[in-house]
């Protein structure tokens, strides 16, 4: 499992680009980590501004993911006594 990237302490933060290679769960586990970082109130401004972008484009790497895999499960096909027969192609515009 990829390990998620790291929040510096100085407020920067890491590509954005890298974002987009996380998996759900290193994505979530980041996520969650900035938002305990943020309820405990002793981050400065400026570095909670910079985590809470970093916070934005996580949940949206986490809610494209859902939904892809949401998307994968309806796709399954079922025979004529209800079980599970195999999958149709996934059509991402769909």
């Amino acid at each position: 499992m990829a390990e998620p990237a790291k929040i510096p302490k100085d407020g920067a933060k890491p590509a954005a680009s890298d974002v987009a290679a996380l998996s759900f769960e290193a994505a979530l586990a980041e996520l969650e980590a900035i938002v305990q970082r943020l309820e405990r109130g002793d981050v400065p401004l400026e570095e909670s501004i910079a985590i809470y972008e970093r916070g934005e484009a996580l949940k949206g790497r986490c809610e494209a993911l859902l939904k892809e895999a949401e998307a994968r499960v309806d796709m399954i096909t079922r025979d004529a006594d209800g079980r599970p027969a195999g999958t149709s192609p996934l059509d991402p515009a769909g």
